[in-house]
This record gives C-alpha cells, structure tokens and sequence, in this order.
C-alpha cells in the first residue's frame, strides 16, 4: 500500500485533508499521517483499537475518525 490521502471531519468539527503511510516501528505496523497544516501523527491499531504514538496530539474523535477512514482504504484496496 502507497500513501493515501483522504479528506476528513476531525473531531474539532474542521475538515482536513490527511495523507497516510504504512511503516514499521518497533515490530508494530503504523500508519505516518500528515495534515496540510504541518501536524504529524503515528498511529497504531492493538487488537481493534487504534492509538497514537505518545508524541502525536490528536484529540479522541480524531483518532478514531482516523483510524476508521485506514480501516476502510484496507477493505478497498
């Protein structure tokens, strides 16, 4: 899987558009994201859960929102 970009609602009502990697991180599968305003996030899934690297801020609406939109390109593609 390349990088995907997609455009959504995050929790703060805003709509943005996110592009997402697929890399590895110490044995874990995580998605790089990056926002056009410059923010950077590393998310991961455990289980059904999706989390974030303890350095990314995103509020909880977002993660999930997030994390939603990843799940669904990987049943597209």
């Amino acid at each position: 899987m390349s990088q995907m970009s997609y455009k959504v609602m995050m929790g703060n009502g805003t709509e943005q558009m996110i592009r997402f990697d697929p890399a590895e991180f110490k044995n874990l599968k995580v998605w790089n994201v990056s926002f056009d305003n410059g923010q950077k996030a590393m998310l991961y899934k455990l289980g059904n859960e999706w989390m974030q690297h303890n350095e990314s801020e995103l509020d909880s609406n977002s993660l999930l929102t997030i994390g939603k939109q990843i799940d669904h390109s990987l049943t597209e593609g």
